[in-house]
Parts: structure tokens; sequence; C-alpha cells
């Protein structure tokens, strides 16, 4: 059998002064606690710290990076045991699960899945052997004992890892049940809630209508007046930063267009919207007027704000039509930033109050359109790569990028955007790696002091994070 092992000075540079100075950067931040502002594991986990029930059920169904690559070779979704929206029968035994996997795992070599979960393999399960079809029940006997212990319960992994902060993502209707246990109970870890208002915003949203009347319900406010509409907005939010103390907000549009309408115009476009008789146009236009009107909120009550258009949701109809949303089928498009966020930035740009923090699929925008902004309106940072370039090679053509025009300070650290729990270290120690790497290329070509790049390092890993999200 093939030994596992991860290499001491894996992703650093293969120079060797370069790879010294890499190597004494990433010793000082490695240790560092986690901070996860953005995020999409299950609350639930923490709130009743039950045992994961098996390791497929951990690492394989709840995971759209790992399905999807399966997906593209052809193995159906109901062999990996991605439910069904109609609640029709997939595979349920997790060992047949596993060792379907373990016969593909091979086509993750050279992603960042193979990074994330061979570091998972090793440093969470002791595991030394490579994943493949001959040690793939070793494999699942031996993660699943593991997962029957108690210190792989959610709340010990969680301390385990050196999580400080970890941020899940709900919809505006949530009663964000597991939150409010978790402010009941004694336990001293941080897990906070975001407000993601998607589905009562864009008007294009399966069920819009459905949960606009919840809105209303959950607010006590008359979400067919346009007034009233924004105020159920604001409650909803004061009730997210009360029950689940969340200190941000998520906006995932298909684009970055923003509007500015007049208080008549908006009336006129909403009364449309809610009344079912919207014009060619008006879905785009309502969730452009939306940012703006979110950004004033979070002006007014301080939450940060996130956006992160540029994807084509639901690409494939027929896994949206039978297993839903955020089955991997997401694909990146090109998005426009300058002319689309526009009224957004005359309306609130110069407000060095407000965090609005940009993402992008798209990395063309990056010096062309993003780092320039981001370089001169107080109001904005920039994202991590994340998603599609959530990678070793995303993060360097990052920081190339965007650092000369942009610099540090003006992006927001790492965040690991995840719904697999255990990949959270991975992720951000495949980011403190690779941004040592870079500042270790900075120092080595004398552009960057030892003492800057220094400080650097512990401000990438964990200092922009924790100020960008105000945590």
């Amino acid at each position: 059998m093939a030994r596992l092992t991860l290499h001491p000075d894996r992703l650093f540079s293969a120079d060797p002064g370069e790879r010294a100075i890499a190597r004494e950067l990433y010793a000082s931040v490695r240790d560092l606690p986690i901070v996860s502002p953005h995020g999409h594991t299950d609350p639930a986990w923490f709130a009743t710290d039950e045992a994961f029930p098996n390791p497929a059920e951990l690492l394989i169904v709840p995971d759209h990076y790992v399905f999807r690559m399966l997906y593209s070779q052809g193995v159906p979704l109901e062999k990996l045991g991605v439910p069904t929206g109609d609640g029709s029968p997939v595979e349920s035994d997790g060992r047949e699960i596993w060792r379907r996997f373990a016969d593909h795992y091979h086509l993750f070599r050279g992603t960042p899945s193979e990074l994330w979960l061979n570091w998972v393999f090793v440093e969470c399960f002791g595991i030394d052997v490579e994943l493949d079809p001959e040690t793939a029940d070793h494999y699942y006997d031996r993660i699943a004992e593991r997962l029957d212990t108690p210190a792989f319960r959610p709340r010990a992994l969680y301390e385990r890892f050196g999580i400080e902060v970890l941020a899940t993502t709900e919809g505006a209707t949530d009663e964000l049940p597991y939150h409010r246990a978790l402010g009941e109970d004694d336990w001293t870890g941080r897990v906070i809630s975001t407000y993601r208002p998607d589905s009562v915003v864009d008007p294009d949203y399966e069920g819009f209508h459905d949960d606009l009347e919840r809105l209303g319900e959950l607010s006590g406010e008359d979400v067919t007046s346009w007034q009233g509409y924004l105020a159920a907005h604001r409650e909803r939010r004061a009730y997210f930063r009360e029950v689940g103390k969340a200190t941000a907000t998520d906006h995932g549009h298909p684009s970055a267009q923003t509007a500015n309408l007049s208080t008549r115009e908006a009336e006129q476009l909403f009364g449309r919207i809610v009344g079912r008789r919207a014009e060619d146009g008006d879905a785009e236009l309502f969730r452009a007027q939306m940012l703006t009107e979110m950004a004033r909120m979070s002006l007014d009550d301080g939450m940060v704000m996130q956006i992160h258009p540029g994807a084509r949701r639901n690409h494939n109809r027929q896994v949206f039509q039978r297993f839903g949303r955020d089955k991997g089928a997401d694909i990146p498009g090109p998005t426009d930033y300058v002319e689309a966020l526009g009224p957004l930035l005359d309306e609130v740009g110069n407000e060095a109050a407000l965090t609005i923090i940009l993402f992008t699929l798209d990395e063309d925008s990056y010096s062309r359109e993003l780092a320039p902004l981001a370089g001169h309106y107080p109001a904005l940072r920039l994202g991590p790569p994340w998603w599609f370039h959530d990678s070793p090679e995303g993060m360097r053509r990052y920081r190339e990028r965007v650092t000369e025009t942009a610099g540090f300070y003006n992006t927001a650290g790492f965040n690991d955007d995840t719904r697999a729990f255990l990949s959270i270290p991975a992720r951000h120690d495949v980011a403190r790696r690779m941004d040592c790497a870079w500042l270790a290329k900075l120092v080595a070509e004398h552009r960057l002091a030892d003492d800057a790049a220094a400080e650097l390092a512990g401000e990438l890993a964990y200092g922009l994070a924790r100020r960008a999200y105000r945590l």
C-alpha cells in the first residue's frame, strides 16, 4: 500500500531562499486561532453536539466539491447518497457510498479537494496509507471508529481545530432555533449566524412569494407595501443580531447590478413584483435596488455586507429539478463591477463606517475593476478567492493581481465558505501557506522587510478577517 504523508514544505517555493523565509513565516501563524466568518455548516451540529452518522454523511454527501467531480465522470448523484427533492430513494449504505468514492479518488489528483481531504485523513484520523479501492474499508472503519468517540463530536472538533468564531448562513425566514439554543447553552464556542435574504429579494427565486408571505408573518409587517417590506427586513436583521449574534449579511445575486430609484419609482416597481405583474427587466432592477437598500441598512445597523455575484446558478436544469440547489452546477460567468456598482457607491461608497466585502468568480475583474475600486472607496474591501478559485493557484493569482493596486489592508483575510466542517482547518492551512509563500517571495526580492512580512502574515491569517467582519 502506498504511504500517505503531508510534506512539511508543501506549497512553498522550490527556491531554497524563499522556502526558508516561508517556513519561518508559517511557523509564526500556523497555530493562530481560526476565524471562519463566512460558511455554511449546520448550526444543529453544535447545538445538539450529536455524533456524525458515518464517514460518507460527513465527508461526501454534503460536499458539492466532492460529488460534482464524481458526477462529471458519470457517477449518478443517487449513488452518492445525495437527497432528492421529492424524497425518492437514493443510496443509504454509507460503506457503499464510501467505496464508490474510493474507486474514483484518483479524479481529485492536483485539485484543492485532494489537499483538503488528505489533510483530514492524516491530521484528523491518523491514516497513513493512500485512499484507493483496496484501502476503502480500512478508511471507513477507521473513520467510523473515531466518529463514535467523544473526541469527534462537533464541539470537541471545534475546540481541537482552534476555531475562535464560526459563522453559518441562514435565510431571512429562518427562526434560528439552533442559534437560540446555543445562546442558552454554557458552551463557550462562538457560532453565529449570517443574514442571507436572497429568497425574499430575488423574484426569480423559487418560492419567492411564499417566502415573502412568511417574512411578513415573522416580522409583523405589511410586506405588500414598499415601506412595510423594508421595515420587515430591518426587523429580521435585528432578530439575527439578537438571536444569531450576526455581524454580517450575504447577497448571492446573479449580477453586481445596483440601482438608486426614487421612493415613487421603488414603490411602483415593488407593486409590480408583489402583484405578480412584473415586466421584462423588473426582477433584475428589483435585485439591484435591494442591494442599495441593504447597504443603507448596513450603514444604520453596522452589519457588514457581503456581495458575491456572478454565479450562473443551477445551470444543469435536470439536476436542479431532481435534487434542488447547491448540487455542484453553479458556473462562473463574466461580471461587471465598475458600472454595476455605480449607483450604490454614489450613495454610500464614501462612508468609512460601512464595510462592503466584494467577492468574484470572474478573475479577469481583479486587476481591471475590483482592486482599483477597493483601492479607492472607503466602504469597500475585497473578499478572498473563493469557490472555484479557493485553491493554491487561485490564491497566487489573487495576490499577484490585487496587491499592487489595493494593497493588503483593503482585503478581508480568508474565509473558507464550506459545508464540510472538517475541511475548515485544512482550507485555512492552505491559505496560510500560500500567503506565507507570497510574502516570502516579496522578502526575497527585497520588496518587503522581514518585520513587515511577519506582521502581514498574522494579519492575513487572522487579523484582517476579524476586523473586516467586526468580530
